[in-house]
């Protein structure tokens, strides 16, 4: 049945309302599988919750509350429950990755040619190599953030962070570290599919090193160590991307025979006689002049 559909629509042409219940049911199946990784993230919540802790526990701040370990207090009767949900659903979330970016590439495939699906195919696993350096450097230097933020504390001061806080921090240094080491990785997509070419990005490099340290002190907390982290790596990440996109233009150039000429620069001309200028015209010929020649 399904062969049959293809071979009276091969290009799976379908109306908007059709493209809608099909983003419905993909994104109902996401839902689903993301609901049972979130009974993963509950069986494995202990673990991951010491994991996530672990950072804060290093530093003898976390010791205000407790001299004999780690504490993290909490201000609200909702707290405990908030918080165990998050780590179900980010454990959820990672757990689940591979069906739900199915779903989404299951739908999106369609519209795309065989060359942008290999495209796809190389650049997925990287972006998931990508995602997870970011998140592990973004785990890695909490505790160095968080010794900054707490040196500016009078010495008389006592640490009472919530858990709430903590918590939160965690997962958002950690999954904007993952997309920020993303973004280099989606322009070089950009360049393969002749969207952005390197000379828009050669144009504008001072400009996305000045937005990479701006994206870096928004989405990090108001100290240097965080920003200076995420920015510089971020900077060297699209330097290689603007690298790969001039290597590629540069290939494509060698290929291209109208490569380096401007949109009015005049083609050369060739005065080579052709088929069509040796043939006689038909205004010539001995036809034409006998008719001619009848004419009065």
């Amino acid at each position: 049945m399904r062969s049959g559909r293809r071979a009276a629509n091969p290009e799976g042409r379908m109306p908007l309302m059709d493209h809608l219940r099909e983003l419905r049911g993909r994104l109902g199946k996401a839902m689903i599988a993301i609901a049972l990784g979130c009974v993963v993230g509950y069986l494995t919540y202990d673990w991951v919750w010491e994991f996530l802790k672990a950072p804060y526990c290093s530093l003898p701040e976390s010791q205000a509350v407790d001299p004999e370990g780690c504490a993290l207090i909490v201000t609200g009767p909702f707290d405990a429950f908030f918080v165990a949900f998050k780590v179900w659903l980010f454990v959820g979330a990672l757990v689940s990755a591979p069906f739900w970016l199915y779903q989404l590439w299951a739908f999106v495939a369609p519209a795309l040619h065989g060359r942008e699906k290999r495209y796809a195919y190389i650049f997925a696993p990287l972006a998931a190599v990508l995602f997870a350096a970011g998140a592990a450097l973004a785990y890695y230097i909490t505790s160095l953030a968080l010794t900054m933020l707490f040196g500016f504390l009078p010495p008389d001061a006592l640490t009472f962070l919530t858990i709430s806080e903590y918590l939160s921090y965690m997962l958002i240094m950690m999954s904007m570290f993952g997309v920020g080491f993303v973004l280099p990785l989606l322009v070089s997509l950009l360049n393969l599919l002749g969207i952005l070419p390197h000379a828009a990005l050669a144009k504008w490099r001072r400009v996305i090193i000045f937005c990479s340290f701006l994206i870096a002190a928004v989405i990090t907390p108001a100290e240097p160590i965080s920003m200076l982290a995420l920015a510089i790596p971020l900077i060297i990440l699209f330097e290689i991307a603007e690298l790969f996109a001039f290597l590629n233009d540069r290939r494509k150039g060698r290929s291209d025979p109208y490569a380096g000429l401007s949109d009015d620069e005049v083609s050369a001309l060739d005065e080579t006689p052709s088929v069509l200028d040796e043939s006689p015209s038909p205004l010539e010929g001995p036809d034409f002049e006998e008719e001619s020649g009848k004419r009065p």
